[in-house]
Order: structure tokens, then sequence, then C-alpha cells
């Protein structure tokens, strides 16, 4: 007996075959675990039964954090701790800081959302990599189905499924 996780691959050979494959492997009550595609295929995410995103959310949040440490930081180090007077104007003015602002806010967002992206998609640096089919990075598209989260149908029944659909190639993969 293997141990590991093991995938049943469908190939397709273009983009819309891929599409029309996973709502076809979908309804048949087969869960897909991903489709590996050289380029975004519009659709997939809604045909895989995909949430919207929550990264957005942290973009605003860390976003706001940024426009609040550059005020703090601004009135805090002008207007309280050493105190300038510059060209006449009060010490701390509110349209000085808004380069400063800017800045910081698009930084702690931009950085924010690369973080919170790494943390959501489990990239490390260490982690080795999953290469389902090498010609994913070239011409090929491959919806993978994970065995053990399909534990109602045998191995066989859903590689019938996913040829059905019109994939050009089922191939079976065993991660350790």
């Amino acid at each position: 007996m293997t141990t590991g996780t093991n995938y049943i691959l469908g190939v397709y050979g273009d983009d819309d075959a891929a599409l029309k494959a996973v709502k076809q492997i979908r309804a048949a009550g087969v869960k897909v675990h991903e489709v590996y595609s050289p380029f975004p295929i519009h659709g997939i995410d809604e045909a895989l039964g995909y949430k919207r995103s929550r990264l957005p959310r942290a973009a605003f949040m860390f976003g706001t954090l940024g426009l609040i440490l550059a005020l703090t930081m601004q009135f805090w180090m002008l207007g309280y701790d050493w105190q300038m007077i510059i060209g006449g104007k009060n010490y701390a003015s509110l349209p000085p800081f808004i380069p400063v602002t800017f800045e910081l806010t698009v930084l702690l967002s931009a950085l924010g959302m690369v973080a919170t992206f790494m943390i959501a998609s489990d990239l490390k640096p260490y982690k080795k990599a999953r290469i389902f089919d090498i010609r994913i990075t070239d011409d090929k598209h491959v919806v993978a189905i994970d065995l053990a989260s399909n534990n109602a149908l045998a191995k066989e029944e859903i590689s019938s499924i996913v040829a059905q659909s019109g994939a050009e190639e089922v191939n079976e993969k065993i991660f350790e």
C-alpha cells in the first residue's frame, strides 16, 4: 500500500475545455482540488466554488495602520518632541504631512498584502513545490483531484468521469 497523497490528473489542451470539464466534474459530485494553468482562466473561480477574496479587506486595514502611524509619528516628532518653526508655520500643520502619510499608507498596505498572501497561500521559502505536470508552465491545463477528499467515489470512477469530461490524458500522481 502506498502512503502519501494521491491525485487524479486530467490534462486539457484548451482553457475552455478545462473550464467546461471542471463544471462537469463538480456536477458529477467530485471535489476538485485545484486547476493548474499557464495563464488565468476567466470564470474558473466561480466554477471551482471559490468565495471572494478577503485580501482587499486586509489591504484596507494595513493602509489604515500606515495612515495612523504616519500621522502619529509626524505629529509627535514635529508637534511635541522637537518643535521647530519652519517658515513661520505652526508646529504641527497637516498639509506638509500629506506626502509622507500617503507614502507610508501605500507602503504598509503593499507589504501587508504580500505578507497576508504568503501566509494564506502557505508559501514558504523552504517548502518543496508540488509540480503536477511540467507542461502546465507551457501549454496544458491540469485539473487535479485529491482522492482523499473524494472517499465516496472509487479511483476508477473518478478517472472515468475525468475522461468523459474531455481530458486528453488521465494520469495518477502520488506525492510523498
